[in-house]
């Protein structure tokens, strides 16, 4: 007798079922986010295959509230997936959508327990054994990876926690484009003159910390390089910028830990906020100090205003 075998997600609650007990497929309150770059999909499943053995992966994000959309394909012989619409609660992939938990079946085509919309594609891709795990942001399904085999076999942990990594992955990378898009919808929404008020001045300089903070974790490189030229305007925004000054170049951490010298923070609290070892920023706001002709923190801070390096 086939079974869909429905795996616990990890102690952290990604991929939870909301206390209700209800899984969320919607976008309730959230707004349809524009849609994973090609390059991070393929990498997470790039990653699924690698770390699980498994010669199939392939994914897509939901396009509204119930439907999610096969995108990407690693190691498909054919292109019967791509493209295909996954319905929640439908096949396998519907039924981890609509659980919002990791399921699997050992031979697709024979199970009992998922229904069988999907089977024309599935067996001309020649998928037997196949695990589906949905791609879960803030208590909310966003879309569905899977991986399989071409033989019937039970799959083993090590596959499962593979499966569930690489969904952590485009996850992450939701996670982020959200932070992006809703720190620019913060921007847009203060005074951009050199007359804004200070209040708001506090808003903008706070977003640019923290935009900042998220450039190293953007996998995509031209939104990466978009948000560093938002970063710039920002920085630019505030009128500031002394003409006649030497014109100063820092490197991009040193951009980041004078912010938060900006804001405040110690050295031990701007590691914490990017990531990185105490020593480290230490050693690049001495260098940041000495780029700006600065022999305090405060000095490094004016400095680098006057440069336009912040706002």
């Amino acid at each position: 007798m086939q079974t869909v075998t429905q795996v616990s997600p990890p102690p952290d609650g990604g991929g939870a079922v909301p206390p209700s007990g209800e899984a969320r497929t919607g976008w309730e309150g959230v707004g349809v986010p524009e849609p994973v770059d090609a390059v991070e999909m393929q990498t997470a499943l790039a990653r699924l295959r690698r770390t699980s053995g498994l010669p199939v992966a392939f994914g897509g994000l939901l396009s509204d509230a119930r439907h999610a959309r096969i995108a990407e394909l690693n190691g498909a012989q054919t292109s019967a997936l791509r493209g295909l619409v996954i319905s929640a609660g439908s096949g396998l992939g519907g039924k981890a959508i609509a659980l919002a938990r990791p399921c699997a079946v050992t031979d697709y085509a024979a199970s009992r327990h998922i229904s069988h919309e999907y089977d024309p594609a599935v067996a001309a891709e020649g998928l037997r054994s196949v695990v589906a795990v949905p791609v879960v942001v803030r208590r909310t399904v966003r879309g569905v990876l899977y991986g399989a085999l071409r033989i019937p076999v039970s799959l083993g942990d090590r596959t499962f926690d593979a499966a569930v990594a690489a969904a952590r992955d485009v996850e992450q990378a939701l996670a982020v484009r959200d932070e992006v898009r809703s720190l620019l919808a913060l921007t847009r929404e203060q005074v951009t003159g050199p007359g804004a008020a200070p209040g708001a001045w506090e808003d903008v300089r706070e977003a640019h910390r923290e935009l900042r903070a998220l450039v190293p974790k953007v996998v995509d490189p031209a939104l990466r390089d978009e948000l560093l030229g938002v970063c710039g305007r920002l920085a630019s925004a505030s009128g500031v910028r002394v003409p006649e000054a030497r014109e100063v170049r820092l490197a991009p951490r040193e951009v980041d830990v004078v912010a938060c010298v900006a804001a405040g923070a110690t050295n031990a609290a701007a590691a914490r906020r990017l990531g990185l070892r105490p020593e480290t920023v230490k050693g690049y706001l001495r260098s940041a100090m000495r780029k700006l002709g600065a022999h305090t923190r405060l000095e490094a801070v004016v400095a680098a205003r006057r440069a336009g390096l912040l706002p």
